[in-house]
């Protein structure tokens, strides 16, 4: 519901939701929301119908159902988020007029990622969070690194926990092109995402509030963003408790520190998105407790 409350003031022509579980009990509270909204319950029905093996991770599943997607769209652009990412104009300037002047030559449009930052205190707004730091990858900013996570700076040579890529707007109708979730392949050659867009940020709520990062962190070691990461992979599943809270605080917290920083060196964005208000906004004033 957060996710749709948001996005769909955005002016998409349609959102396609794939459940993994097709009982999700999310899906009862979708019915009758928005016309332009579509559930499509994943599981094995939903395969074999498509005459497909339900693939065995989640990621090469996204990846499909991306792809059937693509091929099936109306819409001049397709975008393929996580329910846990939020796209953010930076401007008054309606989405639709920013892909319509990206250049007909280019296929993809990507927008860069900002992590949520964890700032204690803050009252519940379903995704939890007003501070997100830029991506830090690349040799340029091997010292905000090091300013930004002090010791944990070697264990994140990519400078973000999750995904520094961030995710791309997709041009439909282009023979062979085949989505995937961070970019795309036409007749199996990579596409060079090229720059990002200027007036978008990819809000993504990945270790926002330390409970659930630290219940998901087996998964996510073991099959998850994790395993692509071999220095972080092998330092979480040999740390304490105590050394994981400690990797926590200095790499995921709003601190005074952390925050003065980023602002100074232009890779902090505020954001405040009241996401309870769009809810209630959406659903009607019967819906008021915990999402």
């Amino acid at each position: 519901l957060a996710f749709l409350a948001h996005h769909l003031p955005l002016g998409p022509a349609r959102i396609r939701l794939c459940f993994d579980d097709p009982e999700d009990p999310a899906l009862p509270a979708l019915s009758g929301l928005d016309p332009r909204v579509e559930a499509l319950r994943c599981g094995p029905r939903y395969w074999a119908r498509l005459r497909v093996p339900r693939p065995d991770k989640h990621q090469a599943r996204q990846a499909f159902n991306a792809q059937f997607m693509y091929r099936s769209a109306a819409e001049a652009w397709l975008l393929h988020l996580d329910v846990d990412e939020f796209l953010l104009p930076s401007s008054s300037v309606p989405v639709a007029d920013l892909l319509d002047a990206v250049p007909k030559a280019r296929p993809l449009l990507r927008i860069s990622p900002w992590e949520a930052l964890h700032s204690p205190g803050l009252p519940d707004d379903i995704f939890t969070a007003r501070h997100f730091r830029a991506e830090l990858s690349g040799p340029h900013n091997a010292t905000h690194r090091a300013q930004v996570f002090g010791p944990y700076a070697p264990l994140l040579p990519a400078g973000v926990l999750s995904h520094a890529i961030g995710k791309c707007f997709f041009r439909t109708g282009i023979a062979d092109l085949k989505p995937w979730i961070h970019g795309a392949k036409i007749k199996g050659q990579r596409v060079p995402p090229g720059p990002p867009a200027p007036d978008l940020a990819l809000l993504h709520f990945h270790a926002h509030d330390p409970a659930p990062w630290r219940r998901q962190l087996p998964f996510r070691l073991a099959r998850g963003a994790y395993v692509l990461k071999p220095e972080l992979q092998a330092f979480l599943q040999g740390a304490t408790p105590t050394e994981i809270d400690a990797f926590y605080t200095q790499v995921q917290t709003a601190t005074p520190q952390a925050l003065t920083y980023l602002h100074s060196q232009g890779l902090l964005c505020e954001a405040d998105l009241t996401l309870r208000q769009k809810i209630l906004h959406l659903t009607g004033p019967h819906l008021k407790g915990p999402t």
